[in-house]
C-alpha cells in the first residue's frame, strides 16, 4: 500500500459584547490521508510515496471524502443547539453550520449549482462528488482562520416539526460564506490594489469589511425568500459586530442575483467597474 496526498484548489437576537456563542456540537476531525493499491513493487515509507496529482477538469481534493460522516444523522433541535444568532423566516431558519454534515451538504449544494446547467455531460456525477469534496475541504480550511480572516458557513434549514424527524441531508437548503476581512493600505474597496508580498493590511475597525460569497438554494426550495433571508441575516451579523460595509462580486450576465441584490439595497461600486470589465464582474456594495 502507498500512500497519495491529493491536493485541490419573526426575528434573531444577535451579541454586540462577548465572545461568539460556543456550540454543544464538535466538528468532526478528518483523516490526513487516503490510502490505494499500488503496482509497484518496492516497499517505500508512507511519508516518502506521497505526490501529487493534477488534472485538466477539476482540481483534485486535498483528502477524500471523511468516512466518518454520519449521512444517516437526524437534524438537531433548536434546544439541542442553543444557538443565540439565528433567523427565523416561514418554514426555514437560516443560521451558522455547526456539524460536518451540515458542512458537507452545503458542499454539495454548491457542487449541484455549479454542474445544474451541464446535467447530459459525461461523467458529471463523479465530477460534482470531486467538487464537493473539494468545497468541504475549502470550508473546513477557511474556519482554521487563514489570513486573520474571521470566516462563517451559513446554512439553511426546515424548520423542527413536531412528530417529523429529518436527516441533515434533507435538512439543509441553502448556503452561504461570509468572512470579516480588512481593507488593504490606500484601498477604498476590496481589490483597488493588486496584492504582492509587501503589501500590508489595515487592521482597524474602520477598515474591515464582510465579505460574502458562495450563495446557492436547492432547486426544491427556491422562490421561498431563502436567499433574501441568508442575506439579511449576513446584514444583522455585520451590525452586530459593528462592519459597515457588506461586499459581492456578481456576474454580469448572472440578472436574477444581481436584481436580488440590488432589491435588498445593494449598490454598484462604479469605481471598481473598469478593473473588472475582463472578468465580467461587478463588485456591489451594502451599507450598514
Amino acid at each position: 500500500m502507498s500512500t497519495i496526498s491529493i491536493y485541490r484548489t419573526e426575528f434573531l437576537t444577535f451579541s454586540t459584547n462577548g465572545p461568539r456563542p460556543r456550540h454543544k456540537f464538535q466538528r468532526l476531525s478528518l483523516s490526513p490521508f487516503m490510502k490505494m493499491d499500488s503496482k509497484s513493487t518496492e516497499k517505500v515509507p508512507k511519508e516518502e510515496s506521497s505526490i501529487k496529482l493534477q488534472t485538466s477538469s477539476i482540481p483534485q481534493l486535498e483528502n477524500p471524502r471523511p468516512s466518518n460522516l454520519r449521512f444517516d444523522r437526524l437534524q438537531p433541535s433548536d434546544q439541542e443547539l442553543n444557538q443565540d444568532s439565528r433567523l427565523e423566516f416561514g418554514k426555514f431558519v437560516a443560521r451558522e453550520a455547526v456539524l460536518d454534515e451540515e458542512l458537507w451538504t452545503a458542499a454539495w449544494l454548491r457542487a449541484e449549482t455549479h454542474w445544474e446547467d451541464r446535467p447530459g455531460e459525461r461523467y458529471v456525477d463523479n465530477f460534482k462528488r470531486k467538487f464537493a469534496e473539494q468545497e468541504f475541504n475549502a470550508i473546513k480550511r477557511r474556519y482554521s482562520g487563514q489570513h486573520g480572516q474571521t470566516y462563517t458557513c451559513v446554512v439553511t434549514v426546515r424548520k423542527e416539526e413536531r412528530n417529523v424527524k429529518r436527516t441533515v441531508l434533507k435538512s439543509v437548503v441553502g448556503t452561504l460564506d461570509f468572512s470579516i476581512r480588512h481593507l488593504l493600505h490606500g484601498e477604498s474597496f476590496p481589490g483597488e490594489r493588486e496584492k504582492h508580498l509587501f503589501c500590508s493590511i489595515s487592521r482597524t475597525n474602520l477598515n474591515r469589511y464582510i465579505y460574502v460569497s458562495n450563495l446557492c438554494v436547492a432547486k426544491s426550495a427556491r422562490r421561498q425568500s431563502i436567499a433574501s433571508n441568508m442575506l439579511y441575516f449576513v446584514i444583522e451579523s455585520a451590525r452586530s459586530e459593528g462592519v459597515e460595509l457588506v461586499y459581492v462580486h456578481v456576474h454580469r450576465n448572472n440578472e436574477p442575483a444581481l436584481e436580488l441584490y440590488q432589491k435588498i439595497g445593494f449598490e454598484m461600486v462604479e469605481m471598481a467597474s473598469s478593473q473588472l470589465l475582463k472578468q465580467q464582474m461587478y463588485l456591489l456594495c451594502y451599507k450598514t
